[in-house]
């Protein structure tokens, strides 16, 4: 039997007893180790615990026995992932599928050491190169980029040393046009897609 679900401040559903092994790496695919609200102390993470907001999949896992990513159901994928992936939200939706195979190819947790390469190198971009403005885009490139391209921005960024000793905002314009650089050259727009509001 599922348990009640409890009442967010914001008037929103928290979902009780939804918790998971490896919160960094959502249910539906999603890189939560990257997430801006994650990262902002927002969020704990895909069923982290306390601060879990409500999420028809999360709910759909318990009715599923609690599988621990939505792939592993039976019925995946359903009708719930009908426009998924056609907009973002705090972080980009665009690579769930193709992280998913990734997952289910190399294995969860080499995996998840790849994911936490990527968010040594999101920490390192916030703590030495944010001039307050560029979390979001700083967040999305360490999600997008393939691993080779952030890779090499980060030595790009290690070769010049003398860049810390820049003004915060300089900093940022030197690693923002080297992800820019690298996100070109793939392709890959930095934007999140933001679903256009329902007008009244």
């Amino acid at each position: 039997m599922i348990k009640k679900s409890l009442t967010t401040r914001f008037g929103r559903r928290k979902i009780k007893d939804f918790l998971r092994q490896e919160p960094l790496f959502s249910l539906c695919g999603l890189n939560c180790g990257l997430c801006t609200m994650h990262l902002g102390g927002h969020c704990p993470g895909c069923g982290g615990g306390a601060g879990n907001q409500s999420c028809s999949l999360a709910r759909c896992s318990l009715q599923h026995g609690g599988v621990a990513f939505c792939w592993m159901c039976p019925d995946y994928p359903c009708d719930r992932y009908q426009g998924f992936d056609d907009y973002d939200t705090f972080l980009p939706h665009r690579n769930r599928q193709r992280d998913i195979a990734r997952a289910q190819e190399l294995g969860l947790e080499t995996y998840l050491t790849q994911l936490r390469a990527r968010m040594a190198a999101l920490d390192t971009l916030l703590t030495h190169y944010n001039d307050g403005r560029r979390k979001t885009l700083f967040a999305t490139a360490a999600y997008l980029l393939d691993w080779p391209a952030l890779q090499a921005v980060m030595e790009q960024l290690a070769a010049h040393p003398e860049w810390l000793d820049l003004p915060a905002k300089s900093r940022a314009s030197h690693a923002a046009a080297l992800l820019q650089e690298a996100a070109d050259r793939q392709g890959i727009s930095l934007q999140l897609k933001k679903k256009p509001r329902k007008r009244p």
